[in-house]
């Protein structure tokens, strides 16, 4: 299917009457603000309270707009498998990263989407990949160096953080960026911490209109480079491979698609990162038991201190992959999923009109007790072939499900790889005794104080 005969335009549609949705049982609150603030103070406990007394679909108020929310693996697999292309991600996410990332992959619909889906993945595939491993490797090495020569007491999210960002800007980007990559990185953090601001509009002085400053600073980098990677300057990084990426009939991709699909991508892969690895590494503090057993697969591989990761050794980490896996379920990066429905369907017996603002949530699943029985308990052993065999597949989505599944989850998994081979062969990390880190769960999972930990040299 050629590009030419995919409309642009996004679906259109109207919100249902407020009289429309009386039937599905919930608690609208306030006025306007609904039960914005409840959600915010504690999404986990919100959604638990509301399961235990509406059931797994109810209805609530927030950010201005009556929800329906849906609940436990089977609401999952309805909206996010989506055979019958009920649910538009679009006017799910619109709201929240429109203004600064419109147009990512996430943002787009059914045929759209599969075809740029399509087009992207070529900077997904093997060679690319090892390429990024190289760079992901080096940047990683030379940083657990630097806090294995700093021993003591460390803020982790924000030390996580600064990692993830310069190592999307290598792989992403590329090595030889040059001076302007400090003011790239910039940028990216505000509009990173826009789109989550409270206040919508870049009036002066919010982070809106930092963010808005940001994006206009990206625009303009991307679009005086991509001739230069579409030529003789490009390289093996994500950019230079979507600037040469084509669809199915041959065209190459605009610069705009370029430019929104990089800022995304590079948002994406940064913040959720920060997230994934900070409760990773927080959960092998806290349990030291199981980062001994992880250090042990590491040391087994055989390699020098800092000796180059390879595919092949990476492949080797199987209980990290699981232990990686498991801080997933306790803290999903992404804990919940906005779509808006685009025709009306029905799910447990409740109908439910065209327009409605639906989402599932996936910390809710990941903690329900008769499928992951003492959710709150760190264990890895959850994800063996065997303990997996007879779950439901959409009972663990922390990179979503259906089309929209998340196009770099190899690459996460390859980084966390990576990262866990040369922390764990370095550092031994531990918490203060007593010391319980509080976690913030929306819109991504990060510690209130930054998770203090202790790190000593292996």
């Amino acid at each position: 299917m050629s590009m030419q005969n995919v409309a642009t335009s996004a679906l259109q549609y109207t919100a249902p009457k407020r009289n429309e949705l009386t039937h599905i049982p919930g608690d609208e609150g306030w006025p306007v603000i609904g039960k914005t603030f409840q959600v915010l103070a504690d999404p986990k406990g919100h959604i638990e309270r509301n399961g235990a007394k509406y059931g797994p679909v109810y209805r609530t108020h927030i950010f201005g707009e009556t929800n329906i929310v849906l609940l436990g693996p089977e609401a999952n697999e309805l909206v996010l498998f989506d055979q019958q292309k009920l649910f538009s991600s679009t006017h799910g996410w619109n709201n929240v990263l429109g203004l600064l990332f419109p147009r990512g992959l996430m943002l787009l619909d059914f045929d759209e989407h599969r075809l740029h889906r399509k087009a992207l993945s070529v900077a997904f595939k093997s060679g690319p990949m090892k390429s990024y491993l190289s760079d992901l490797d080096r940047g990683i090495s030379a940083r657990v160096a630097q806090w294995k020569a700093k021993p003591g007491e460390m803020r982790l999210y924000p030390a996580m953080k600064q990692l993830t960002l310069d190592l999307a800007a290598t792989s992403f980007l590329g090595a030889d960026i040059g001076p302007e990559v400090d003011e790239i990185n910039r940028a990216f953090v505000d509009m990173v911490a826009a789109a989550v601001a409270p206040i919508r509009r870049p009036l002066p002085g919010t982070q809106m209109a930092a963010g808005v400053r940001g994006r206009k600073r990206i625009i303009a980098y991307f679009r005086e480079q991509i001739p230069l990677r579409r030529g003789n300057h490009g390289g093996d990084d994500l950019f230079s491979h979507l600037c040469r990426a084509t669809h199915e009939d041959g065209a190459l991709l605009s610069d705009q698609d370029i430019i929104d699909h990089m800022s995304f991508l590079m948002m994406a892969a940064h913040d959720t990162l920060t997230s994934s690895l900070t409760s990773f590494i927080g959960e092998l503090a806290a349990n030291p038991d199981w980062q001994s057993r992880l250090r042990s697969e590491v040391l087994a591989l055989g390699l020098a201190p800092h000796a180059a990761s390879s595919f092949d050794d990476l492949e080797k980490m199987a209980l990290s992959e699981m232990a990686f896996k498991e801080a997933l379920r306790i803290k999903p990066p992404v804990p919940s999923m906005p779509r808006r429905a685009m025709r009306d369907f029905t799910f447990k017996g409740y109908a439910i009109p065209a327009g409605t603002a639906v989402g599932v949530n996936p910390l809710y699943t990941h903690h329900m007790k008769d499928i992951w029985p003492e959710p709150d308990r760190f264990d890895p052993l959850r994800f063996t072939e065997e303990a997996q065999r007879n779950r439901h597949r959409f009972a663990w989505i922390p990179f979503g499900g259906g089309a929209h599944m998340c196009l770099g989850l190899h690459f996460a998994y390859m980084q966390a790889k990576c990262f866990a081979r040369h922390f764990l062969q370095n550092i031994e990390v531990s918490l203060e005794p007593g010391y319980k880190p509080e976690w913030q769960m929306w819109p991504i999972p990060k510690p209130r104080d930054g998770l203090r930990v202790r790190m000593k040299a292996v």
